[in-house]
This record gives structure tokens, C-alpha cells and sequence, in this order.
């Protein structure tokens, strides 16, 4: 029987920024995340979950991302899903076979309708997890993606990698691939870049341990803390050195198929709120201006 979702989870970013050293400096003893491996001048850094890996980190001209990586089920048939992907509007990249970054395993890659490259992993190494010590993200909570049409790029993910969608705000798509409220997040705009990621902690606790982590190492809040409305996450937003915008997150509303698909009108704030709690307040310029700035690079 084929699975549920064929993809099942969103497992990594590839990260592209000007300075290697600092950025793994900052993620690693600020962010919390761990190096364990280097392979053709790519680091590799994990959190304290069962994924080979959360980041990516390499070396460029400028910030930029470069892949967003996903699980497939262990039943999944990859050479269908990859035809599936290609028949919704991808354009082929890598061919089903052998990935070639750290953690292993089957899989293939796709540039999608408006131009990102998506992978897929399968079979990947996944490492025993580590002792929780209140600070170091679990896993990838969510990726957030700009888009210049948001119907197209919910199509792509429902048809395409039979992802569901969850909510739709005025400004935003939510889908999902698992229990989680949502693995993706699609934000309306003018272009198609990386808005943020999100990083998932355990408790709520350790979320805003992690950020005070980063008001220690002297990084500005971005957003919050709050509550998100879909989803009904806390949230603390950072922009990293290079201009990254990087979420800590925790509590992700967990749902299934009873789930009542919500609209824009199921999510609108009185007046002068920007969350659920009605105490955050508004993101600063400089996160705002950094969730639009960050291109897809191939």
C-alpha cells in the first residue's frame, strides 16, 4: 500500500554564505547546532534528533539557500514520487540514485515551478538521538518560502509530493506531511525566496532558553515571543550574521485528517496584534526586510 504522505518530513537546508568560519562559529556555539562532518568543502551540522543532519553550510558570493531536503517514507516508491514531482511542474536535476551528501542514503533532486531546488532522501543514516541539554534544536520545525504565486506552489506540494493544506491565511498557505500543523509554509509576495527556517525544540522552555542564548551573544529579537495563530507554535525570530532569518520554535499544534481546513477570515487579529497572545510586538524592520532578501541559487 502506498503511504500516506510520500514525503514524510522536511530533513535539511543547504545554507550558501560569505563567511564559512563565522557562520560556523555562530551555529554551532550560539545556535546550538553540531558539526559532524565535512565533505567537498560542505559542513554538516545536526541537532540533537534523529537527522543526519538540519544545515548544510557552504561557502559564496553572498547569502542564499540552496536545496530544501525531505524525507521519504521508507514505502515510498522514489522513482513514482520523482515522476509525480516532474509531472506537477518541476524540471528535472539529479536522477534517482545514490545522494551524494553526508548521511547517504537513495534519493533525487527537482527544481521546482519557480525554480528552487527541492531533494528528496531516502534510506538516509539516522543517528541515535542526543541527550537534551536545554538549548540545541531537536529538528527542522518548517521551512517558509516566499512565492509570486502562492496557488501554483500549493499545487506543486499537494500534487506533486502529496502534501495537504492545513490553512490559508491572507497571507500565507500552511501544509503538511506528517502530524505537525505544517512542514512548509508559503508566504504571498512579489518573489521567490527563502522567507525563514524554523528550528523545533522540545518544551517551550528550551525555546526561549535558546533565545536568550542569542540576546547573550548580542543578536537582536527579530519577532516575539509568541504565538502563532495556524499552527499555534511559540516563536522567537533571529536574523542571523548574514542576514538569514532563523526561527526557534516549539509546541506545534500535532493534527490529522479531522483537521477543519482553515481560511483568511479564521485568522484575522484585533487591532495592534500580531500573535495569538496579544503581547508580542511587531517584527523589526530589519527581519521584515531579511525574510525577502535571501535568493535560491543553484
Amino acid at each position: 500500500m502506498a503511504p500516506r504522505f510520500p514525503v514524510d518530513g522536511l530533513r535539511s537546508v543547504h545554507l550558501v554564505v560569505p563567511d564559512l568560519a563565522a557562520a560556523l562559529r555562530f551555529y554551532t556555539e550560539v545556535w546550538g547546532l553540531i558539526d559532524v562532518a565535512t565533505q567537498d568543502g560542505t559542513h554538516y551540522l545536526r541537532g540533537i534528533g534523529e537527522d543526519a543532519y538540519l544545515v548544510a553550510l557552504s561557502a559564496g558570493p553572498q547569502a542564499a539557500i540552496a536545496e530544501v531536503t525531505w524525507h521519504a517514507d521508507p514505502a515510498a516508491d522514489l522513482a513514482a514520487l520523482h515522476a509525480r514531482m516532474i509531472a506537477a511542474g518541476a524540471a528535472p536535476d539529479q536522477p534517482v540514485g545514490p545522494r551524494r551528501d553526508f548521511g547517504g542514503g537513495t534519493g533525487f533532486s527537482v527544481f521546482d515551478p519557480a525554480g528552487r531546488r527541492i531533494g528528496v532522501a531516502q534510506g538516509d543514516a539516522r543517528p541515535a538521538r542526543l541527550e537534551n541539554d536545554a538549548y540545541r534544536p531537536v529538528r527542522l520545525a518548517h521551512v517558509n518560502l516566499n512565492t509570486d504565486d502562492v496557488q501554483r506552489d500549493i499545487a506543486f506540494h499537494r500534487d506533486g509530493m502529496g502534501m495537504v493544506l492545513t490553512d490559508l491565511s491572507a497571507a500565507m498557505g500552511f501544509l503538511r506531511c506528517n502530524d505537525d500543523h505544517h512542514a512548509i509554509v508559503l508566504a504571498k509576495g512579489t518573489v521567490n525566496t527563502l522567507n525563514h527556517v524554523s528550528f523545533l525544540h522540545d518544551h517551550y522552555d528550551d525555546m526561549m532558553r535558546a533565545g536568550g542564548k542569542m540576546c547573550d551573544a548580542g543578536h537582536a529579537i527579530g519577532w516575539g515571543p509568541g504565538r502563532h495563530g495556524p499552527g499555534d507554535n511559540v516563536f522567537f525570530y533571529f536574523v542571523d550574521p548574514f542576514g538569514i532569518v532563523i526561527e526557534h520554535t516549539a509546541e506545534v499544534e500535532q493534527v490529522d485528517d479531522s483537521y477543519p481546513v482553515g481560511g483568511p477570515d479564521d485568522w484575522i487579529w484585533p487591532e495592534g496584534r500580531v500573535d495569538k497572545w496579544g503581547i508580542c510586538p511587531p517584527k523589526t524592520d530589519e527581519c521584515k526586510a531579511a525574510q525577502l532578501a535571501v535568493p535560491f541559487v543553484r
